[in-house]
């Protein structure tokens, strides 16, 4: 890991496209702005870890029948 001490206002820089700011400093939070490409995902940690865990969960449900499903749309388009 690498550690930076920086400044309210200064910033780091990430390949050519991120850049993430100091903007605030209370107690023990620190606010950060980012300014990433609209394609890049940023997400809070523990909201990535929650999003893998459900789609390994989801990847792993053996619960989907296909066939309900077309059963499903069968019954729908009934007259």
């Amino acid at each position: 890991m690498l550690v930076l001490t920086r400044k309210i206002g200064e910033s780091i820089k990430i390949n050519e496209d991120v850049k993430i700011t100091v903007i605030d400093i209370k107690g023990r939070n620190i606010r950060l702005g980012i300014e990433a490409p609209r394609e890049t995902k940023i997400y809070r940690e523990e909201v990535f870890n929650k999003i893998k865990d459900e789609n390994v969960s989801a990847a792993s449900s053996t619960e989907f029948d296909p066939s309900q499903v077309s059963q499903l749309i069968k019954n729908k388009l009934k007259p």
